[in-house]
């Protein structure tokens, strides 16, 4: 097998036992709640559901990006014992976390001039992210080395397709994404808008619609306008403890498309401080974002 590790952080969305199963390191972000500190890893105390309740009830979380000193912790003992490192990370377009992980492979590969260390900008969010990782660790297991990996994900990853829909404009509004009139508008007259993340790495809002149905819809609609041969493909589905909603997405995608493999799972409260409970996303390979 390759003498490297592939690593990344908890944007990733993936289930514990899928990166656990697969010997993946994954740095923990951290958000805070009710003065309150946490790290989104193994060990955080707040269950998915218990993070969505304290939102519902009007706890407003916030987010830190990743630091340098954590990550190196995660990595160099990886280095030690003589492995090179492919590190997966949060999209630039919408965390300041990638320098901190650049920050801080200069500083190992100066203790560690014979290892290697690539960060690749994922430039995907969520299980858009998590899927870039699944191929990622495909690659791994086709013996293909760190530097063959890396340019498959470099040439791959803005074909990562996300389309998103959120259940409360608020956490848009929040986040900056919509006005506070268009989010009191909106909510009024049960508008529910589609995003995607765009090649930069934004969330970027596409268009609105009236009720929830509609925004499932439009989100196979977009997937069938790009998707690459969509039987075939491993399909992500993430979702902000709306779980019966994503299997009705899931519903809709194998029955138009036929796709026999997906993933589904929820949103952490990194990801889902910014997008809120309600939350639906999709992910798959595509000719374009």
């Amino acid at each position: 097998m390759p003498n490297y590790v592939i690593t990344t952080d908890s944007t990733v969305d993936m289930p514990r036992d899928y990166l656990q199963k697969n010997q993946v390191p994954c740095l923990g972000l951290s958000f805070s709640m009710a003065g309150i500190h946490y790290v989104d890893d193994e060990n955080c105390p707040l269950s998915p559901e218990q993070f969505y309740s304290l939102v519902r009830q009007g706890q407003m979380p916030v987010t830190a990006q990743a630091n340098m000193t954590d990550f190196i912790q995660m990595v160099e003992p990886l280095l030690a014992e003589g492995k090179d490192v492919l590190h997966i990370a949060f999209s630039s377009g919408l965390s300041g976390s990638l320098n901190s992980y650049n920050l801080g492979a200069q500083d190992l590969l100066g203790k560690y001039p014979d290892r290697k260390i690539v960060v690749v900008d994922s430039l995907c969010a969520s299980m858009g992210e998590g899927l870039l990782l699944y191929h990622a660790l495909q690659n791994w297991h086709k013996d293909m080395s760190l530097e063959e990996n890396a340019q498959w994900l470099e040439e791959n990853k803005l074909h990562l397709c996300h389309w998103f829909t959120v259940d409360d404009l608020h956490h848009l509004h929040r986040g900056g994404r919509v006005s506070k009139a268009s989010a009191i508008l909106g909510s009024l007259m049960g508008i529910k808008p589609v995003l995607h993340v765009d090649d930069e790495g934004h969330l970027i809002l596409v268009e609105k619609v009236r009720g929830r149905a509609a925004s499932l819809s439009a989100m196979v609609k977009h997937m069938a306008e790009t998707a690459f041969d969509p039987k075939d493909q491993m399909v992500f589905i993430s979702h902000g403890d709306c779980l019966e909603d994503a299997k009705k997405l899931e519903a809709m995608v194998r029955k138009q498309f036929g796709v026999k493999h997906f993933m589904i799972n929820t949103i952490g409260p990194v990801i889902g401080t910014h997008s809120g409970p309600g939350t639906l996303a999709l992910f798959f390979l595509g000719s374009k974002r």
